[in-house]
């Protein structure tokens, strides 16, 4: 898996700092914030900010360029690029949140098996890990796509099992703490069963860590599910979906490179937004929210 310094770049406006008044202003994060709230509209009214059906075909307005009454454009059906984007949000953001739950949900099962079993247990679940986090996860998507054949589900199952065993190594690492944790003795001592103790101490007290990095992880997989379907084995034309858009847009990209250059710019914002948003969080995570 992607980690957050390396999906985000040296340059992102987050490190940069403006004091008012003893207020730190963090412009990258304020923009980042603004963009992903402007993306959560988008998801949830799609109508209230696209100027038009994203499905609409009109061979007349084919390939109209930005601004000649379209904002960003008109693609080979005479669809407007602008709306096409905002109702592909919520596609797009679905397969990277869907994706992102069924990694975690399959890395706290596996972890807590891992780091609360008996030894035999643990090792042969760290076995499976360790040869599953050999293989890129890209490369784990397409072997299990390949498995299932394609379609937006099936590319979510793909990626979310793909992203299975970071998760997994992260529960584990944290339950061997937790379970060693004065607290968790002393529940066991007050008569607690042992799922008692997993359930209100073990559970909760791994998985704080893992709620940070599904954050930042989104974008990940969001990213991952755009290259499935740029390849084709994700959502499919005429989706609005933005790999998806790519792929179609990549045809045309000597007589309309704003065919590809507006979804790729709007995937990488989105992309970035949520990594710097996912480190705020980190730091804030670890008592380092005024660094």
């Amino acid at each position: 898996m992607t980690t957050p310094d390396e999906v985000l770049p040296r340059f992102a406006p987050a490190v940069a700092r403006i004091r008012l008044r003893g207020v730190t202003f963090r412009p990258g994060l304020t923009l980042a914030v603004l963009f992903l709230i402007v993306l959560a509209v988008a998801v949830v009214a799609p109508k209230l900010l696209a100027p038009s059906d994203p499905l609409l075909v009109d061979p007349a307005k084919s390939f109209l360029p930005p601004g000649s009454g379209h904002l960003l454009g008109t693609d080979e059906s005479g669809r407007d690029v602008l709306s096409r984007m905002i109702h592909g949000a919520r596609l797009s953001l679905t397969i990277g949140i869907a994706a992102t739950a069924i990694s975690a949900i399959g890395g706290v099962v596996l972890g807590l098996l891992a780091g609360l079993s008996h030894r035999w247990v643990e090792a042969a679940v760290m076995r499976f890990i360790d040869v599953s986090l050999a293989v890129p996860e890209l490369l784990l998507a397409l072997v299990v796509i390949t498995l299932l054949g394609g379609g937006t589900q099936n590319a979510i199952w793909a990626l979310g099992i793909g992203g299975i065993p970071y998760y997994a190594r992260l529960v584990r690492a944290q339950a061997h703490v937790v379970r060693r944790s004065t607290y968790v003795e002393a529940a066991g001592t007050l008569g607690l069963s042992r799922l008692q103790v997993i359930a209100r101490h073990v559970l909760p007290n791994s998985i704080k860590p893992l709620l940070v990095l599904a954050t930042i992880g989104v974008g990940g997989m969001i990213g991952a599910g755009a290259s499935l379907s740029f390849l084709g084995l994700g959502a499919a034309p005429p989706s609005p979906e933005w790999g998806a858009t790519l792929s179609v847009g990549r045809n045309f990209i000597s007589n309309a490179p704003w065919l590809i250059v507006v979804p790729a710019v709007t995937l990488t914002l989105t992309v970035i937004s949520i990594a710097v948003v996912g480190r705020e969080l980190r730091r804030r995570s670890e008592g380092r929210s005024g660094r």
